[in-house]
C-alpha cells in the first residue's frame, strides 16, 4: 500500500479479486491511513497476513527519517498500534514488521526492537540499509557486515524463542558480543544457514520463499562474499564466511561503503 486516500478502499478491492484465485495473501500495510476497522475488513476480504515497514529501530531515527524530519505523516506510536491491532484480528506471528539494519541504531537498539515485536506476537524481517544512489542518504554507509549478522543471528534466536534480548550481552558500544544460547544450539542455528536467509514471504510449504538477492547489496558484493540476504540455501563455504563475518567487530570490512565501488572496479573484478 501506498500511503493515499484511495489505497485503503483499492486495496481492499485487489484482496477480493485475488482471493477468487488464491487464498494466501499477505498485504504490507500503510499503518497512516488504516485502523483497526479496515484490518478487519482486510481480513474477511481475504488477507490471511500482514506486514508493517516500521524500518527504523528507535523513535528518533523513525521520527528523523519518516516523521517530521522529513516533513513525513508518519509517527512511531501509530504504527506499533497497528502492529498491536494486526496481532488482535490475525493472530500471533501472522503479522511482520520490516526493519532495516544500519539507519544509525545500535545493535541493542535493533535487536530490544526485535525482542518487542516478538512479545507482541508479530515476526521481524531485516533489511540491510543501501545507499541507493540519488536518494537522500546516497552518501549514508552500509552497516558493517559482522553487524549485520549479528542482527540476522538474533532475529532468528528470537524468533525461534531460543534466547532473548534480555539473555544477550553487550558491550559499552551497543554491539553484541554473547547471544545466550547453548554453544552448541548456537552453532546449530549458524551452520543451518536459515538465519542468514532472505526471510518475510513464508508459504505453508515454505519458510523462506522470497526471491530477492540484491534488494541491499550489489551484485559485486555478493561475488566477494558480502551478500546480506541469502535467497538460496548456503552451501558449506557460504557458512564459512558468515562464521568469520558474525565475529568481525571492524571498522573497515569489504562492501562496506558504495561510494567505493565504480563501473570499473565490478567489471574488472568479475
Amino acid at each position: 500500500m501506498v500511503t493515499h486516500k484511495r489505497a485503503a478502499q483499492d486495496t481492499l478491492n485487489i484482496v477480493r479479486r485475488l482471493h477468487e484465485k488464491i487464498d494466501s495473501i499477505s498485504v504490507l500495510t500503510a499503518p497512516t491511513i488504516v485502523d483497526g476497522s479496515w484490518l478487519v475488513e482486510a481480513r474477511e476480504a481475504g488477507v490471511d497476513k500482514v506486514g508493517v515497514a516500521i524500518d527504523a529501530a528507535t523513535p528518533e531515527l523513525f521520527d528523523d527519517l519518516r516523521g517530521r524530519g522529513v516533513s513525513g505523516p508518519h509517527e512511531w506510536e501509530r504504527y506499533w498500534r497497528i502492529v498491536e491491532e494486526a496481532v488482535e484480528i490475525f493472530g500471533r506471528h501472522n503479522v511482520g514488521i520490516h526493519l532495516i539494519v544500519g539507519l544509525g541504531e545500535k545493535e541493542q537498539e535493533m535487536i530490544e526492537t526485535i525482542q518487542r515485536a516478538y512479545n507482541i506476537g508479530a515476526m521481524t524481517h531485516l533489511f540491510s540499509f543501501f545507499p541507493e544512489q540519488g536518494s537522500l542518504m546516497h552518501q549514508h554507509r552500509q552497516p558493517q557486515i559482522g553487524s549485520y549478522r549479528r542482527a540476522q543471528l538474533a532475529r532468528y534466536l528470537i524468533n525461534k524463542r531460543m534466547t532473548s534480548a534480555d539473555e544477550m550481552t553487550f558491550n559499552e558500544e551497543g554491539k553484541l558480543v554473547a547471544f545466550g544460547v547453548d554453544k552448541n544450539a548456537l552453532d546449530d542455528a549458524i551452520s543451518s544457514g536459515r538465519p542468514f536467509m532472505t526471510s518475510g514471504c513464508s508459504t505453508k510449504e515454505m519458510e523462506n520463499a522470497c526471491n530477492r538477492p540484491f534488494s541491499d547489496s550489489t551484485p559485486y558484493q555478493a561475488y566477494t562474499g558480502n551478500l546480506r540476504n541469502f535467497p538460496f540455501r548456503l552451501d558449506e563455504k557460504d557458512i564459512s564466511i558468515v562464521r568469520r563475518q558474525l565475529w568481525d567487530y571492524s571498522d573497515t570490512q569489504p562492501g562496506a561503503w558504495v561510494g567505493d565501488l565504480n563501473c570499473e572496479d565490478c567489471t574488472s573484478a568479475v
